[in-house]
């Protein structure tokens, strides 16, 4: 097995640190479309009669991810925008299960 030389491993820890920083340099365009998706969805599935909390909180989501794109804070954007579809997702599953039950 051959030995690495420390500046090889320095070589290799810089290019995954530069690779992993890639992904927090660009806005989270796909996590943002995701989440309106799913926040339209729930709207259109009556979450604010049947899960007004969880749109409430998606939709507060979307906007503080808004924000976080605004500032260029790309990380916590993406964060806010996985968050704000989650919620959308729990919204438009209990307005379905909600408007079957009646």
């Amino acid at each position: 097995m051959r030995k690495r030389s420390g500046r090889g491993r320095c070589i290799g820890g810089f290019t995954a640190a530069i690779v992993l920083a890639g992904c927090v340099l660009a806005p989270p365009v796909q996590e943002m479309s995701d989440a309106r998706q799913a926040i339209a969805a729930a709207e259109e599935a009556a979450a604010d009669r049947w899960a007004r909390d969880e749109i409430s909180e998606a939709r507060r989501l979307i906007t503080e991810a808004e924000q976080d794109i605004v500032e260029e804070a790309y990380g916590p954007a993406r964060s806010n925008a996985l968050r704000a579809q989650d919620r959308a997702v729990r919204a438009l599953q209990l307005s379905q299960t909600s408007a079957e039950g009646e």
